[in-house]
C-alpha cells in the first residue's frame, strides 16, 4: 500500500484567539503567518488546544476557512473535524473538504463511550462520506476510549484512513502500530513532551501545543528527528521540556493562550468553562519561556 498522507514534522495545534468574546480573525490570521514563517510544517486548526468544544459550529467552520485561506498551500492544513455525534462529524469533514483542507482530524468520541465496533462503524461512516485523508485522534485521557491496535488496522484499510495522532504518551504504541500497520501509516505524536521517544520509535512527526508558542525550536526539534540526529534532538528537548510541562500546568489552552499573549500574539482570553491562568501558574510558563530563549 501506498502512503495515504506523507505528513512530517511540527505541525501546531493552533490555538482559537478571542477578542471582546468573538473570534479574532486578525490574529488568527498573523499567527499562521507567523507559524509558517518560523518553520511550521502543518496547521491543525479546531482541535482540543483550538477549544473547538466551545465554539458554535459556524465559528468552528469559519475559523477552518480562515486557516486554508490564510496558509495559500503553504503548508497543509488538517482540519479538526471530530464530534461524539457521528452525523456532526460528518458535517464537519464535509465542510472541511469543501474549504480545501488536506485532510481531517477525527477524534475517538469521547463521553458516549463507543466499543471497539462502534469506533470502527463511526470512522468508516466518515470515510465514506469524504474523498480526503483522516488521521484517527487517540487521546484516552480526554475521551475515555482508547482505540485498539486491531481497530486501527481495520480502519486502515479504508481508502481514506491515513494515520493517527497518537496521545497516549506510550511510546510502545507506535512500535506496535508500526508492526500492525506499516511505515506507511502515518504516525504522528499528540504529546509534546514524549515526543522524542515516539519519533525514536519511528513515528513521523507531532501534532503539538508547544509549537503554538515555540514554532522554531519544535521544528527544528522535529527535523532533527527525521534526520536522525538525536544529539541535537535531545539539546532542543531539554530546552522546550520546561514549556511541554508548564503549558498544561492547567487546562490547555489556557497556558499557551497567557504564552502567546507574552509574545505580543493575542489575548489570553479563554471561554468557559476554562479560565485564565492563576497568577503562580502565570510566573511558571514565563520562566519556562525564558528557559527555552524566548523571551528574557
Amino acid at each position: 500500500m501506498t502512503a495515504k498522507t506523507r505528513f512530517r514534522g511540527s505541525f501546531t495545534a493552533l490555538v482559537t484567539p478571542f477578542k471582546n468574546g468573538s473570534l479574532d480573525e486578525k490574529a488568527f490570521r498573523e499567527l499562521v503567518d507567523w507559524q509558517i514563517s518560523e518553520g511550521t510544517a502543518g496547521l491543525v486548526p479546531v482541535g482540543t488546544t483550538g477549544e473547538s468544544p466551545t465554539l458554535s459550529h459556524a465559528e468552528h467552520k469559519q475559523v477552518v476557512e480562515w486557516c486554508v485561506d490564510q496558509s495559500k498551500g503553504r503548508a497543509p492544513v488538517v482540519a479538526g473535524a471530530g464530534s461524539n455525534a457521528t452525523h456532526e462529524a460528518i458535517d464537519f469533514s464535509r465542510h472541511a473538504e469543501e474549504a480545501g483542507a488536506d485532510a481531517v482530524l477525527i477524534v475517538t468520541p469521547y463521553y458516549n463511550k463507543p466499543t471497539q465496533e462502534g469506533l470502527y462503524q463511526h470512522f468508516k461512516a466518515i470515510n465514506d462520506a469524504i474523498g480526503i485523508p483522516i488521521l484517527i485522534y487517540n487521546i484516552p485521557a480526554r475521551s475515555v476510549i482508547d482505540m485498539s491496535v486491531d481497530t486501527m488496522r481495520r480502519l486502515f484499510e479504508l481508502k481514506n484512513i491515513a494515520g493517527v495522532k497518537d496521545a497516549t504518551a506510550n511510546v510502545v504504541r507506535v512500535s506496535q502500530q508500526r508492526a500492525a500497520l506499516g511505515a506507511d501509516f502515518n504516525q504522528m505524536s499528540g504529546e509534546d513532551a514524549t515526543a522524542l521517544g515516539f519519533m525514536a520509535h519511528g513515528g513521523h512527526g507531532c501534532i503539538s501545543v508547544t509549537a503554538n508558542v515555540a514554532p522554531r525550536l519544535c521544528a527544528e526539534f522535529q527535523n532533527a528527528c527525521l534526520k536522525g540526529d538525536y544529539s541535537t534532538a535531545l539539546k532542543l528537548q531539554d530546552k522546550l521540556m520546561p514549556l511541554h510541562q508548564n503549558l498544561f500546568i492547567e487546562t490547555n489552552p489556557a497556558p499557551a493562550k497567557y504564552a502567546l499573549s507574552l509574545l505580543g500574539k493575542c489575548a489570553d482570553t479563554v471561554r468557559l468553562p476554562m479560565v485564565t491562568l492563576e497568577e503562580k501558574s502565570k510566573q511558571q510558563v514565563r520562566a519556562a519561556m525564558v528557559h527555552a530563549g524566548l523571551i528574557n
